[in-house]
């Protein structure tokens, strides 16, 4: 991974860049380090989600209204 970065403006929720600033400041990290970190945990969910739709791509389809009746047999709605 190349350790150079690339700058980016990204607007925030007042309270949101208020709380990253204030946890910026008590961990001693950047806010820039805060937001790539939690961008590379999104970006790491989303793979894992790809990777499982793959793993059960030849799983057999279910309807929806197979799904309600079944639910509604065990007692689930």
């Amino acid at each position: 991974m190349s350790t150079r970065r690339k700058r980016a403006t990204v607007y925030l929720d007042p309270g949101i860049h208020k709380a990253v600033k204030i946890k910026a400041a008590e961990t001693s990290r950047s806010i820039s380090d805060i937001v790539d970190d939690a961008l590379r945990r999104e970006l790491s969910q989303d793979e894992e989600d790809l990777r499982a739709f793959e793993e059960r791509a030849g799983e057999k389809t279910l309807s929806f209204e197979k799904v309600l009746k079944d639910l509604k047999a065990h007692g689930k709605i």
